[in-house]
């Protein structure tokens, strides 16, 4: 389960990572209630923070994968993470202060957004330099595990710390745990580093990867797949918030009380792809039962009649939820060639964080207009339509023509069908 810890350089960041993701947990919390209760309880502003956040993702996560492969990662993560620090620090300043205002949340809402664009393609294509291919899946599995680990401390703090200091401090809190990502990175041996090949600066290498994966079916369908379940179906950021706050009338500390129960399950979820991906890479045929899972189950959830019973609903939904993400991200990444991993996972970041722009002004939408729980019940019928129709696709194409395997599936390249 942590074959991967025996890499030193991946030790330093797994460690780092424990630190930083529940400070990332606590902000986020954080940043949901300001924006609740700077705007009276109103969903669609919510909707619009998430949007901001995200906006950046669409912009530049195409052109941060380029980023990606042409220079050094590990400086490179050194670089944003220091720059998601120094935006925490100031929102919580101005939060401690008294002198924050709705508009400034949305600005430093845009910012952050603008970091992360940068850093999701940068830090999961340097996993792989860390550990190897071999260890990739459970690489991958384990760095779940952390982070759903902190949406299980993370939240639970930040919901009760909330009701005693404020928001701001949250803020405050982790900024400073950016420092251990950034000490975890400088302390590595970049001698030890499985590198791939150096990409040299050169005209059309965006357009180089988006060939790469439209000629691979394989790719397209993760991609599509995992467009529609993360903007329809994993809409938890914004949905649990309204439901906390507009349907069952909770504080901070019942949203943070639920966020917890969603990420009991995806830590059981993460520790268990951990385990599996010792065993065996990551199966076609487990991200397309995981996605309808995570449908039906969310769609249940909806009709819940009562606090209680909707917060351990949402522990079977987590680990729907991360089986999907972990089997996706593994798919991805295993399946590629190294010189073009930062370019597939900028492409993976788009569709899998370029919906919620659409998905969260559209979640709030849903619930101003038909009740706090309609983005529970309509997310979660897209998101086994979605898993439906694209195993309807995998199956007939694998019977019209001679495919190749991947993952345990037969699937047909462009070329070949």
């Amino acid at each position: 389960m942590f074959a991967s810890l025996r890499v030193r350089n991946y030790r330093l960041f797994f460690s780092g990572q424990v630190v930083s993701n529940i400070g990332t947990w606590m902000q986020r919390i954080a940043q949901d209630w300001l924006v609740f209760e700077l705007s009276g309880n109103n969903p669609i502003a919510l909707g619009i923070a998430v949007a901001l956040q995200f906006t950046p993702t669409v912009l530049l996560s195409l052109w941060a994968g380029v980023l990606a492969d042409r220079v050094d990662k590990r400086k490179l993560c050194i670089l944003i993470q220091s720059g998601i620090g120094v935006q925490a620090l100031v929102l919580g300043l101005l939060n401690v202060t008294g002198l924050v205002a709705l508009w400034q949340v949305y600005l430093l809402c845009f910012v952050l957004g603008i970091f992360s664009a940068l850093d999701v393609p940068a830090r999961q294509s340097f996993v792989a330099e860390m550990v190897g291919r071999k260890q990739i899946p459970n690489a991958v599995a384990l760095n779940s595990s952390v982070f759903n680990m902190a949406r299980i401390v993370g939240p639970a703090i930040a919901g009760f710390a909330i009701t005693w200091v404020g928001t701001g401090w949250m803020f405050l809190a982790n900024a400073a745990s950016t420092l251990a990502v950034i000490t975890g990175l400088a302390l590595m041996d970049p001698d030890k580093l499985f590198r791939g090949p150096v990409v040299e600066r050169a005209k059309g290498q965006l357009r180089e990867g988006l060939t790469y994966v439209r000629g691979r079916a394989d790719l397209m369908t993760v991609m599509v797949l995992v467009f529609f379940v993360s903007t329809f179906g994993i809409t938890f950021f914004t949905s649990l918030a309204i439901v906390a706050g507009n349907v069952f009338g909770t504080e901070a500390d019942g949203y943070g009380l639920l966020s917890t129960l969603l990420a009991v399950g995806t830590f059981t979820g993460s520790l268990m792809a951990a385990r599996r991906m010792t065993k065996g890479g990551p199966r076609v045929r487990l991200l397309l039962i995981s996605a309808f899972a995570l449908g039906a189950v969310e769609f249940a959830a909806a009709f819940m009649p009562s606090y209680l019973a909707f917060g351990i609903a949402l522990i079977p939904l987590g680990f729907a939820t991360i089986t999907f993400l972990n089997t996706a991200n593994s798919l991805v990444q295993t399946a590629v060639s190294p010189e073009m991993r930062g370019r597939v996972m900028g492409i993976y970041v788009l569709v899998l964080i370029g919906g919620n722009p659409v998905g969260g002004p559209m979640v709030g939408w849903m619930a101003d207009a038909f009740g706090g729980r309609s983005p529970f019940y309509i997310g979660g019928v897209v998101s086994a339509l979605a898993a439906v129709a694209c195993a309807a696709v995998l199956a007939r194409r694998g019977g019209l023509a001679k495919g190749y395997r991947l993952a345990g599936l037969r699937v047909l390249s462009r070329k070949a069908a």
